[in-house]
């Protein structure tokens, strides 16, 4: 065993460019691996996973106090893992708030704290209440942006009392809008009272729960249970949002993991077989077929060992914040480190796949005898490309560039490894673009069908102020009725378009839940809303209206179908006409004319707080210049610039951009080690040609030639797959996300776009093939003809 050791130190020693190419090659490998299998397990399960870090309870229970006891309610355990409660409830109205939370019923839960058996809540802003008064708000986390309204210190109104919003905190659960302190509950006089219960046993299935929640209740009064939620119906909710991600994520996993494999197998087999004539001299001074194996294995084993733990610990830092970023926005705290499996796949898995690819062409190495590896050693056997060579010596170009692109077919296996790295790298690259070009896209037309301002008049009460800057005191509430605030917005310099939506929830005949309508008013015709459609057409009158395309699937609706809407009795009949992807204004609902909802309400007046206006500049038009006079002409109304990039086109784009750069790295540097073992099998070669006269940048060129076979057909078939992987994974995820994408920002493919993506092939290739190519160069006529 200690001549097996001796050996392979002295190999790696010797052969440092090849131990060292070995070492990165695994270290990006393990790298993209761990990255990639983060991003499939992460996608795979990610409410589950944060579900589960919460403590989630798997039902919400609600009771009535006037018919059952905390004692009672304590008491009970059957199938009952944890429990927490009983906390008070009440079902309170919000006023006098603006942002993401509307106004209205809220319910409120009495809780000490935010931790617990059950339920862990993640408190993400701000404190937890400690005194009357003080109140914490259920919001998703919005990590780098909290300052949203209403903000923390604003005093919110519930119940006809006064509140100070001391904080945010997240249930994943949904178990209630707000908390206060157990004693403010109290006072309160609370309504309700509620359990939070995890169950033993099965809770797979709706019918699991129910009955899991039928036996812990069984002997309870009857009435005791007035309510109860269970949590796979908020799995459903949030899955639908996730969704989204997922098709992105599994792609760029797959691609990452064959990408790795592929090109760890290339280097480590190749650098076996490059290695025959050393294990023929192995065999000449006795070392037996197993002591030659054991040689290689040890060989390859040191770097890759070394490789794969860096990888792991670079491929953990690399993929824990692209997990936590792209789950975050949704409350899915998914962990902040990577799995135990993960990592041992990196510590172990990648040294154990280096052992087995080596091992492969060791054992047919060991069979060889010493003359026969020495002689297989020296170059490819004698044939191989010699068909090829003979045809190329007949194209009229320099004798140089044509031996060199002959030189891939000499080993066709090898070149066939390199190519299919090359391959994926492009495929990859050419998927990201795609990628990129229709999210851009369709931020493009939103941010152009939105508006460049957006406005929102103060309703008296609180505070206002852009996103991600300091909150400004509240103003009175306007006293321009909502026609007047639009003739100010459309009077400032600069403003060619407005419109205002009016948000309405609307009872609909022969529908189970009213429908959100968007009732529209001013330039919505010319506003560009029109470029969302993905079906029918825009409105045209007052008795039209267009449905976002999530509806179409909520709800059954398609083009041509008639809704009768109703407000206190009058009704309107209006006729689907298109389908939009989304609504860039207001909630999601159904969008009309205003003069539907002044003839089914005509004695509604709306108050210019309850609309959202969109303003649209001319050409050159400064939006700050027209926020700050929007400002300055009433302190009441507020402006807002909403050219942003979405939270998705981030998340997205930078999943790409690490991937795309992490696997064609990973293919340059498999060109990188055939070029390697190219040229260490052919210093004879080159010995010979420089002897004849070859100069060193005539080598560079044949070696950099041999390699733009390899990137032209790695480009040309890697082009096709990485457009039908486009094709199909973008609306996998648009329909994930049960919406339909307009057909134009699908059409992102152009001539010049797929000549950069075949060129892509190109550069990875001789970027791979440079760095040797002029090591080859500088290799002196005497160095490359001395035997070893």
């Amino acid at each position: 065993m200690s001549a097996v050791w001796r050996a392979s130190r002295a190999a790696v020693h010797r052969r440092r460019v090849q131990t060292f190419v070995i070492g990165l090659v695994v270290l990006l490998s393990t790298t993209t691996i761990i990255v990639a299998l983060a991003l499939l397990d992460a996608s795979s399960a990610p409410f589950e996973k944060a579900f589960e870090k919460q403590r989630g309870p798997h039902a919400v229970a609600v009771f009535d106090p006037a018919t059952v006891t905390d004692a009672q309610l304590t008491g009970r355990k059957t199938g009952v893992s944890a429990a927490a409660g009983p906390f008070g409830q009440v079902v309170l109205d919000l006023s006098g708030t603006t942002g993401p939370v509307r106004e209205g019923p809220m319910t409120v839960v009495g809780r000490a704290d935010p931790g617990g058996p059950v339920d862990r809540l993640d408190l993400w802003e701000g404190r937890w209440p400690t005194a009357p008064g003080e109140i914490v708000l259920n919001q998703p986390p919005r990590d780098g942006d909290p300052a949203f309204p209403p903000y923390v210190g604003d005093q919110l109104t519930l119940g006809g009392k006064p509140f100070t919003l001391v904080g945010r905190a997240y249930s994943l659960s949904g178990s209630a809008d707000a908390w206060v302190t157990p004693a403010q509950m109290t006072d309160l006089r609370p309504t309700a009272v509620q359990m939070l219960y995890r169950f033993s046993g099965d809770v797979s299935t709706e019918a699991a729960v129910d009955a899991r929640l039928a036996a812990v209740t069984a002997g309870l009064p009857a009435g005791a249970l007035v309510a109860a939620q269970q949590y796979l119906v908020v799995k459903k909710e949030v899955a639908a949002d996730i969704a989204v991600y997922v098709p992105f994520l599994a792609t760029f996993g797959v691609l990452g993991l064959i990408v790795a494999i592929v090109i760890v197998g290339n280097v480590v087999s190749g650098a076996v077989v490059s290695g025959y004539r050393h294990i023929g001299i192995l065999k000449a001074l006795g070392f037996t077929p197993r002591q030659v194996v054991a040689v290689y294995l040890a060989m390859v084993s040191v770097p890759a060992i070394v490789g794969s733990v860096l990888g792991t610990v670079a491929g953990t830092f690399a993929g824990q914040p692209l997990v936590n970023e792209g789950f975050r926005g949704f409350g899915l705290d998914v962990g902040v480190g990577v799995a135990p499996w993960i990592w041992f796949a990196g510590f172990v898995g990648m040294p154990v796949f280096v052992a087995l690819v080596a091992f492969v062409p060791a054992v047919r190495a060991h069979r060889l005898s010493a003359a026969e590896a020495i002689s297989a050693g020296s170059a490819p056997r004698t044939g191989r490309g010699t068909r090829v060579q003979r045809r190329l010596a007949g194209i009229r170009l320099p004798r140089h560039v044509t031996l060199g692109l002959g030189l891939p077919f000499a080993r066709p296996g090898r070149t066939a490894f390199t190519v299919a790295a090359v391959l994926l790298g492009v495929t990859t690259v050419t998927f990201a673009t795609g990628l990129t070009a229709t999210l851009g896209r369709l931020s493009t037309l939103q941010d152009r069908a939105s508006g460049q301002v957006e406005v929102r008049p103060s309703d008296g009460h609180s505070r206002i102020g852009a996103p991600g800057q300091p909150p400004q005191e509240a103003p009175a509430r306007t006293t321009r009725t909502d026609a007047e605030v639009e003739a100010l917005l459309r009077g400032l310099p600069d403003a060619a378009r407005v419109t205002a939506t009016f948000t309405q929830p609307v009872a609909t005949v022969g529908q189970t839940q009213p429908l959100t309508v968007n009732f529209l008013s001013g330039d919505y015709s010319a506003m560009g809303y029109q470029d969302l459609l993905t079906e029918g057409r825009w409105l045209a009158g007052p008795d039209e209206t267009v449905i976002p395309s999530k509806f179409v699937r909520e709800h059954g609706l398609a083009v041509g179908n008639r809704l009768t809407l109703e407000i206190d009795g009058r009704q309107k009949v209006v006729t689907v006409v298109g389908v939009v992807m989304n609504t860039p204004f207001g909630p999601a609902g159904i969008v009309a004319d205003r003069q539907v909802f002044t003839g089914l309400a005509p004695d509604r007046v709306v108050l210019p707080h309850e609309v959202q206006y969109q303003v649209q500049l001319r050409p050159g038009g400064d939006v700050a210049a027209y926020v700050d006079a929007v400002r300055a002409a009433d302190p009441a109304v507020d402006a807002y610039d909403t050219s942003q990039v979405s939270d998705l086109e981030v998340i997205i784009v930078g999943f790409s951009t690490v991937l795309s750069l992490l696997l064609s790295t990973v293919a340059a540097l498999g060109v990188f080690n055939t070029v390697v073992l190219n040229v260490r099998e052919r210093r004879r070669d080159l010995g010979t040609l420089k002897s004849m006269g070859m100069t060193p940048r005539q080598v560079v060129t044949m070696v950099l030639a041999s390699m733009t076979v390899v990137g032209v057909a790695g480009g040309v078939l890697g082009i096709p797959l990485g457009v039908l992987a486009h094709r199909y994974v973008v609306p996998a995820a648009a329909d994930a996300g049960r919406v339909t994408l307009p057909h134009v920002v699908m059409e992102v493919w152009q001539v010049p776009t797929l000549v950069l993506m075949a060129l892509a092939g190109l550069v990875i290739a001789l970027l791979g093939a440079l760095v040797p190519a002029r090591g080859a160069a500088r290799l002196t006529i005497a160095e490359v003809l001395h035997n070893e």
